[in-house]
C-alpha cells in the first residue's frame, strides 16, 4: 500500500542519518475505502493526490511545532514522504484518508518524497501559523493556507535525499 507521511526538513535529514523514518504517532495518509467512497468520481492516481495533499497540510502543523524547537533553523517547506508498506490501518475516526503505521518505515520502502521550492516559504510560513485557524473556519486563514497550497511540491528520489539537504 502506497502511504503518504508528513515530514519537516529536519525529519529528512534524520531519515538519511538513521536510514528509517519514524511518523509522528504513526499517522500517514493513503487512498482508503473510505477515501474512495468520500469522493463520487475520481481515478486511483488522483485520490492518491488528495491523500498525498491531505499530508502535505498535516506537513503544516509539523512546521508549526518546529517553529518551537531547534529545528526552527532548517527551512520551512512542506515535506511528503511517499513509501509502500505492507499494513496500515485505517482510523476512518480521525479522517476518510488516515491511516496507522505500526512502526518506522525503512529507506528501501520509500519510493519518493515531494519537497515544497524555496519559493514556498514565506507562504508555507504563513500557512504554519494559522493552520488551527483554517481548520476551524477563519475564511482569511483559509486563505493563507491556500496561497501554500498552490505552490506544487517537488518530487525527489530517495538516493538524491542528501544531495538536497546539502543545498539547503
Amino acid at each position: 500500500m502506497r502511504v503518504y507521511l508528513p515530514a519537516t526538513i529536519g525529519m529528512l535529514r534524520r531519515l538519511v542519518a538513521e536510514g528509517k523514518f519514524s511518523p509522528v504517532s504513526g499517522t500517514g495518509f493513503a487512498l482508503t475505502p473510505m477515501l474512495r467512497e468520500a469522493y463520487t468520481s475520481g481515478s486511483t492516481e488522483e485520490l492518491e493526490y488528495a491523500a498525498l495533499l491531505d499530508a502535505a497540510r498535516a506537513s503544516l502543523r509539523l512546521i508549526a511545532a518546529d517553529s518551537e524547537t531547534a529545528d526552527a533553523a532548517d527551512p520551512p517547506r512542506r515535506v511528503v514522504i511517499s513509501a509502500d508498506v505492507d499494513a496500515a490501518a485505517p482510523r476512518p475516526d480521525l479522517d476518510a484518508a488516515v491511516v496507522r503505521l505500526d512502526g518506522p518505515v525503512a529507506l528501501d520502502q520509500i519510493a519518493a518524497v515531494h519537497v515544497d521550492s524555496p519559493e514556498a516559504e514565506a507562504a508555507v510560513t504563513a500557512a504554519a501559523a494559522v493552520i488551527d485557524a483554517a481548520d476551524l473556519g477563519d475564511p482569511d486563514a483559509e486563505f493563507t493556507l491556500g496561497d501554500a497550497e498552490d505552490h506544487e511540491l517537488a518530487w525527489y528520489a530517495p538516493q538524491e535525499l542528501p544531495f538536497l539537504l546539502e543545498l539547503l
